[in-house]
């Protein structure tokens, strides 16, 4: 934290424990936020965070057509945990950053309640994950309904009636009956889900945004590859007709400025844009 960009860091995380709060950077008006993970971690984190909120999206139906969303949903969500490790890659991720949080604990600026309350539900977090026995998820990837609903559903319209008639009575049941599973399906991923919000909103929040320039629509910066940079976010009037193409790694990454068109490939932009950058460390 001796660097330019460890400076903006420890001062950002300051600011969400300091006891008064300061005047912050004005942002850009209704922007849209464009983000880009420079590790697999935070890529498949995002992944999981986009899926438990399409589960929230269709649990608060009560059709079938719901239901039958949120069944799908929490496949992709069950192909994500048959990949990874993500009981182990969370606990690591909850440990990392309360050893963070606890080495501000000596600075007179922040306000310590605050942060001996954020230390304590990462704590309680970390305890009850710990705690879980056995792969997170594998009681629900060892259900025959989900096994047949998986085999079949790689095969388009493949979980018609005739295909799967167990799923189609399910499918009958009243709509309590089918919240009361789906619920009981969902509760195995509560814990995680909740490290994986606060991770992602800890990241999120831990950098102050920039107002960059993009030449042409063009922009490239370099990283410091010895501080641990895990999120961009790039952040785009609303108003200007374009959308941002990130790409790149830990050591340098651009930014392309293209012109969305539904017929033909997008093209980038000729003229300069301004925009915010936010380069998440930590």
């Amino acid at each position: 934290m001796v660097s330019a960009n460890g400076h903006h860091f420890y001062k950002s995380w300051i600011g969400l424990f300091i006891m008064q709060s300061t005047a912050e950077t004005p942002a850009l008006n209704d922007p849209i936020i464009y983000e880009f993970p420079l590790n697999e971690r935070i890529r498949v984190f995002m992944r999981l965070e986009q899926l438990f909120q399409q589960l929230d999206h269709f649990m608060a139906g009560d059709s079938v057509w719901d239901s039958r969303a949120v069944i799908s949903t929490l496949l992709d969500i069950l192909t994500l945990f048959s990949r990874n490790d993500l009981k182990s890659e969370t606990l690591k991720e909850l440990d990392r950053h309360a050893a963070v949080l606890t080495r501000m604990a000596h600075n007179q600026d922040i306000d310590h309640a605050k942060l001996d309350k954020v230390l304590t539900k990462l704590d309680k977090l970390s305890k009850e994950l710990y705690a879980t026995p056995g792969k997170l998820g594998l009681s629900l990837m060892e259900n025959e309904l989900f096994k047949s609903i998986s085999q079949r559903s790689t095969i388009p319209g493949g979980t018609c009636s005739f295909d799967l008639p167990a799923f189609h009575y399910w499918l009958k049941l009243d709509d309590h009956t089918r919240r009361h599973d789906l619920e009981n399906w969902l509760e195995p991923f509560r814990l995680i889900r909740s490290a994986i919000d606060i991770l992602l909103n800890f990241i999120r929040t831990s950098a102050t945004p920039t107002e960059e320039r993009a030449i042409g629509g063009f922009f490239q910066k370099s990283l410091d590859h010895t501080l641990p940079f895990q999120l961009l976010r790039v952040a785009v009037k609303r108003s200007q007709p374009y959308f941002a193409e990130i790409s790149g790694g830990k050591h340098r990454f651009t930014v392309r400025f293209m012109i969305p068109d539904t017929v033909e490939r997008p093209t980038q932009c000729q003229e300069d844009v301004t925009f915010e950058l936010t380069c998440c460390l930590l």
